[in-house]
């Protein structure tokens, strides 16, 4: 080792090679613009295909989209929807029973992707919560009136995003 070094290395503790270093990158960085956004005032742009809230959807005529084919229960990795059917009298089948639980949901899509009747849909709703586990446990008439709610702004993301699927 030579002197030189030795010297450096008894003298770097009290020089405060690191803070100055510190110092610097801070100065550099003080007066450029800054990125926080001040979040209930400001909201971040979405993806157009930004995966939140849960909806079951209607026809024109008022009724539900949802045959009950189960395609979306076979397909969530996450087990998080249920589904039990029953037969109406006009020969159809429709849902008894819909239910996800978002608190085991990962936000996959895979439900959205594999309806043939675009039944189930992920809203671009993320400002939900829930205190307790069962608060995010969504009935069948709860993603139906998140449906209902929120429509016109379904109905113009999946025509924006038509092209793409």
């Amino acid at each position: 080792m030579s002197s030189y070094t030795a010297v450096k290395d008894l003298l770097s503790p009290f020089l405060l090679g690191e803070l100055w270093k510190g110092l610097a990158l801070t100065g550099r960085h003080f007066f450029s613009k800054h990125i926080t956004i001040q979040y209930p005032e400001e909201k971040t742009p979405a993806s157009p295909r930004f995966r939140g809230l849960h909806a079951l959807r209607r026809y024109d005529n008022g009724e539900e989209r949802c045959i009950a084919c189960k395609l979306c229960e076979a397909v969530c990795p996450a087990m998080a929807i249920t589904i039990e059917s029953e037969q109406r009298a006009d020969g159809s089948r429709r849902t008894k029973r819909y239910d996800i639980d978002l608190a085991k949901c990962i936000f996959c899509g895979f439900c959205e992707e594999s309806c043939p009747v675009d039944s189930i849909v992920e809203t671009h709703h993320f400002e939900y919560h829930g205190e307790k586990r069962g608060d995010l446990y969504f009935t069948k008439d709860m993603l139906l009136a998140v449906g209902d709610r929120y429509e016109k702004e379904i109905a113009a993301h999946r025509a924006a995003d038509a092209k793409y699927r």
